[in-house]
Parts: structure tokens; sequence; C-alpha cells
């Protein structure tokens, strides 16, 4: 069973999963915005929580500010992702009440 395009410029996973909520094995559809971020936890099989960095106008001093948000994504089998990888995560529908994204991209890690 080969991986089935998922409509994003990513690569496709090595090894192979049964995992329903996989978009590359699965039947889970990605849409809507992806993002970056680094893995902060790993919550369990199938969960990981990412913390990506942005940044946020200050109109009144004319200036930036660095901020910091958390997003728990859904975690395929397929992807070996460890704590402190560099990571891409693609929208999706809910898959709990949490969790409206998925990991696509595994990138390196620091």
């Amino acid at each position: 069973m080969t991986a089935r395009d998922i409509g994003l410029n990513v690569k496709s996973p090595e090894k192979e999963c049964n995992d329903e909520n996989c978009p590359f094995h699965g039947k889970l559809p990605v849409r809507g915005q992806v993002m970056e971020g680094e893995v902060v936890s790993i919550v369990d099989d199938k969960s990981a929580v990412i913390q990506r960095e942005y940044k946020k106008e200050v109109p009144k001093y004319e200036r930036y500010e660095k901020r910091k948000s958390t997003t728990t994504v859904h975690k395929p089998q397929c992807l070996d992702i460890k704590v402190g990888d560099k990571v891409k995560a693609a929208e999706c529908r809910p898959i709990s009440k949490t969790k409206s994204f998925v990991i696509v991209e595994r990138g390196e890690g620091e």
C-alpha cells in the first residue's frame, strides 16, 4: 500500500501505519492552514503538543513583540516524532475536543 497524495508539498513517510486518522494511509483529508512549530511534549501514542512563535504588533510603540502559542495535534504512527523536532502541521476536521491539526512532515530537531 502506497502513501496517497495529500495535496501539500511534503514528503510522504517511508513507514506504513494503519491509523484511520493518518492523512497518508488513512482517510483524513487536510485543508486550510499549515503551521510550523516545535514539539514541546508528547501526550500519548497519538497526540503531541507543538509550540509556535509569532510576532504581534504593538501600535503604541510602533514595534513588534514575540509571542508563543501551543496547539494539540494528532501524531500519526508512521512519522517518528520526538520532543524538540521541528514539524509541519496541517488543519483537518476536528479529531477530538482539542485536536484539529495533524502532523504532516518532520524537520530536523535541535
